[in-house]
C-alpha cells in the first residue's frame, strides 16, 4: 500500500531579509552547480532552471537557501526549501530533489555546510546551552526556518572569503555559532539525539555509518544490530523512523547509486558494477536499477552522458 505524501514547509518567522545572503553567496558562485570555497565543508550552489525528479544523497550537513525553491522527498514527504529556510540533515540519506523555481535572471541560491559531529557534541557539552522546543518530526531530515541570527551568522561566514587571512582563525568560531543557532531551533532536537553518545539515534546513526561503509558485504541484522548494540526489533523502528525505510532498502539504495557511479565515472559494464557492489544475480539487479532510476543500467548510463554532453561546460 503506497502511503500518501505529506509536505513540510518552514513556517514563517521574522528575519532578515534574505537578498543580503542571496547576493553574497552569487558573488561566489559564478557556475552552475556546486562550488567549492575556501573554507574547509562550505560549498554554495546555483541553478539556474527547473529540473525533473533526480535522486541525490545528503550527508551531515545545513543547508540554507537564499533564493528559488526546490522540493525533497524522502520516505513519502516532502520538504518545500525557499528562501531563509534550511534543510538540516543530521544522518547520511538518500533523498529525491527537484529544483521547482530557478532561471537565469533569479537563479536558485543556496550554501551547504558539512557538519562536524565532535564540534556539535562540543557544543552540547556546555551546561549552559538552552534546551529547544522539540519538534514533532523524528526523521533524519528536517526543514526550519532561518531566524535573523542564522542568517547573520551564515553572512560572516561568506564574508571571510573575501579577507582568506582570516578563515584559519575566525572560520571555526563562526561554524560554532552557526551550529550552536541550529541547536536552538526545535528541528535541532533531532541533531542533538544524534551527537550525544549513548542515546537511540546515535546508536542508530552508528548502525548507517557502518552499513554506508560496509554496503557491499551480505546483511545480517545480528551484525548490524550489534554495531548499533541494540535489539534487532528496536533497530529496525529506530532505522525506519530516521530514514523512512528499512535497513536492507537502504542498503539496496547504496549499492544501486554505486553501481551508477562506477559505470559513469569509471566505465564499468553492467555485470561488472553489479558483482562489485555485492549482486550476485545479474538479472536481480538489473530489475532492481530499472526500478529505482526508470530505465536499464547501460541505457541509464548512456542518457546521463549524452545529457552531460549536451549540458553547459559549467553545469
Amino acid at each position: 500500500m503506497k502511503l500518501p505524501r505529506r509536505t513540510i514547509a518552514a513556517r514563517p518567522a521574522q528575519t532578515e531579509n534574505p537578498g543580503e545572503l542571496a547576493r553574497k553567496i552569487a558573488a561566489h558562485a559564478p557556475s552552475v552547480g556546486r562550488n567549492s570555497t575556501a573554507i574547509p565543508g562550505l560549498s554554495f550552489f546555483r541553478r539556474t532552471e527547473p529540473s525533473v525528479c533526480y535522486r541525490a544523497a545528503y550527508e551531515p550537513s545545513l543547508s540554507v537557501f537564499a533564493q528559488g525553491k526546490k522540493r525533497i522527498n524522502m520516505g513519502g514527504t516532502d520538504y518545500l526549501c525557499e528562501a531563509s529556510s534550511f534543510v538540516l540533515s543530521s544522518i547520511d540519506v538518500p533523498v529525491e530533489s527537484q529544483i521547482l523555481e530557478a532561471s537565469k535572471e533569479v537563479p536558485l541560491l543556496s550554501m551547504m555546510l558539512s557538519l562536524e559531529m565532535p564540534i556539535v557534541r562540543e557544543i552540547l557539552s556546555r551546561e549552559d546551552l538552552p534546551e529547544p522546543e522539540a519538534a514533532p518530526q523524528r526523521r533524519g531530515l528536517a526543514v526550519g526556518q532561518a531566524n535573523a541570527g542564522l542568517l547573520g551568522a551564515c553572512v560572516r561566514l561568506i564574508d571571510l572569503l573575501d579577507n582568506p587571512d582570516d578563515i584559519p582563525f575566525l572560520s571555526h568560531l563562526i561554524q560554532r555559532e552557526i551550529i550552536y543557532r541550529v541547536l536552538r531551533t526545535p528541528q535541532g532536537a533531532r541533531l542533538r539525539t544524534i551527537a550525544t553518545t549513548g542515546d537511540l539515534g546515535n546508536r542508530t546513526a552508528r548502525a548507517i555509518a557502518w552499513l554506508k561503509t560496509n554496503y557491499a558485504k551480505p546483511l545480517h541484522m545480528d551484525e548490524l544490530a550489534s554495531v548499533a548494540r541494540m535489539g534487532v526489533s528496536t533497530l529496525h523502528h529506530q532505522f525506519r523512523a530516521l530514514t523512512a525505510m528499512s535497513p536492507l532498502q537502504y542498503q539496496k539504495q547504496l549499492r544501486l547509486q554505486a553501481a551508477r557511479e562506477r559505470m559513469l565515472m569509471d566505465g564499468m559494464d553492467a555485470s561488472s558494477a553489479a558483482y562489485e557492489v555485492g549482486y550476485e544475480s545479474i538479472s536481480q539487479f538489473s530489475r532492481e536499477y530499472s526500478r529505482f532510476f526508470g530505465q536499464p543500467p547501460m541505457r541509464d548510463v548512456k542518457s546521463l552522458r549524452s545529457a552531460s554532453a549536451t549540458a553547459p561546460a559549467s553545469f
